[in-house]
């Protein structure tokens, strides 16, 4: 193994491990809280489907990345090869699903009382749970359809099928249901900033000024939220354009595919 084996193969294992540990923390708390009797918020549900998506993720593609990085190379079956392929896609879009359910649920709560949002505030959370099982059950049909087309030496296994309709399937099956995922949570958050920004020009009207001596929780959690998708659609830009080379390129470069890997680890660990 040289250097460059060895360094790619440390940068697999520090964003797995950090990426498992914080997410499995996320999940022990929830989990504490439910012992607890913890009266739960509609949020807390996306967030614990949030936090499985990231670790399944993490782990069909994060762990055998690190294995063969460090010398344990081919050791999967074609059949084995495409159930980690599977699983990773189904968590990697299940979990950019629920970052949207999330910023859409979030923007209805912090949504003014008026009679357009009434009605809506009332209805959704009862539809938490059934938006949640239907992103599983759409990502496990996209990727059980595409895996049948899938194709390529991943450097921990090689899958042997090789069919030209991957090249018009992916876009329609895998990147235009991402991307919409991506659009609404950019819109979504674009309208918690500003009902935020609305609610902060109110606060100040009422207390006759328009300076804060600190900055106010409007402010910060503004600043939250545009912290977070940026980074979040950083990634997924970055993620897709690799994701779409390695899938419609026929033998791509051994650098590709572990870039492709590291940055679609980086999401779930971040």
């Amino acid at each position: 193994m040289d250097n460059t084996d060895l360094a790619i193969g440390l940068i697999f294992l520090i964003e797995t491990t950090t990426g498992i540990l914080g997410n499995f923390s996320l999940l022990c708390h929830y989990i504490i809280l439910f012992i607890t009797e913890y009266e739960w918020r509609s949020t807390d549900f996306i967030h614990k489907h949030l936090i499985v998506a990231n670790v399944l993720a993490l782990l069909c593609k994060g762990v055998p990345q690190t294995m063969a990085a460090f010398g344990r190379k081919y050791f999967l079956s074609d059949l084995g090869c495409k159930l980690l392929s599977f699983l990773h896609r189904v968590g990697r879009g299940v979990s950019i699903g629920s970052t949207c359910l999330l910023t859409v649920f979030q923007t209805i709560t912090i949504s003014p009382m008026n009679p357009c949002w009434k009605e809506l505030k009332v209805k959704a959370p009862k539809y938490v749970g059934f938006s949640i099982y239907l992103c599983w059950i759409l990502f496990m049909l996209i990727n059980y359809i595409k895996n049948f087309t899938e194709k390529g030496d991943l450097g921990y296994c090689v899958t042997l099928d090789h069919d030209t309709i991957t090249i018009s399937i992916y876009p329609v099956l895998i990147v235009f249901p991402e991307a919409s995922f991506c659009v609404l949570t950019i819109w979504t958050s674009g309208c918690m900033v500003f009902i935020l920004h609305r609610h902060k020009q109110w606060v100040q009207h009422i207390h006759s000024t328009n300076v804060s001596p600190r900055s106010s929780a409007e402010t910060r959690a503004t600043q939250s939220i545009l912290i977070l998708v940026s980074t979040f659609v950083s990634f997924y830009f970055l993620s897709s354009i690799f994701h779409v080379s390695v899938a419609l390129i026929y033998n791509p470069s051994w650098w590709l595919v572990n870039l492709a890997a590291m940055i679609s680890v980086c999401f779930p660990t971040v």
